[in-house]
């Protein structure tokens, strides 16, 4: 007997196809900062949009709103809250697949340094992030900032987000 099993989103941002990260990012635009997905849905995952008010909302893997389950992002049942900043670096080709026509190329980032490929995704992402919060505030940021670009990516690979980093900096050294 042959049964097909339905297949389920891993939980990895990199198996993710970029078509559908630029739909949630869409939603993002129109509805909330943030982004939550579900770990109990199919391959393209159900997620939640949350705005500044905590307001939230759901949607399929279509990009269709939908009522969630009662427990679809509470826990386990979910991925950590990731910023717009965080999913358009993914978009950029951070590990994710794009897929051309009918076929699937992988997207590598290695560093020429010889690192693990894992710390070089992370080290690109971070490099990704920073850039995109330095673009968007170019114009509240201090003018030497720019010398304090690697004590600001050490904060960020500690944890801390972009805006967070550049802040913290801002407030030692200016």
């Amino acid at each position: 007997m042959n049964t097909k099993r339905s297949k389920r989103w891993n939980g990895s941002m990199d198996t993710l196809a970029v078509e559908y990260l630029n739909g949630v990012v869409a939603q993002m635009l129109a509805y909330g900062e943030r982004v939550q997905f579900s770990l109990i849905s199919g391959q393209k995952p159900n997620y939640q949009v949350t705005n500044a008010f905590d307001k939230k909302m759901a949607f399929d893997g279509n990009n269709h709103l939908m009522h969630p389950q009662e427990d679809e992002f509470a826990g386990s049942n979910a991925t950590s809250v990731l910023t717009l900043e965080q999913i358009r670096a993914a978009i950029a080709g951070v590990g994710i697949k794009k897929t051309v026509g009918t076929r699937t190329a992988r997207v590598s980032s290695r560093s020429s340094a010889g690192s693990s490929p894992a710390a070089a995704k992370v080290g690109d992402l971070i490099d990704i992030q920073k850039y995109e919060y330095f673009k968007n505030n170019i114009q509240k940021l201090p003018e030497g900032i720019r010398e304090y670009s690697q004590d600001i990516s050490k904060l960020m690979k500690s944890g801390m987000s972009a805006e967070a980093a550049f802040g913290e900096i801002v407030q030692q050294y200016f």
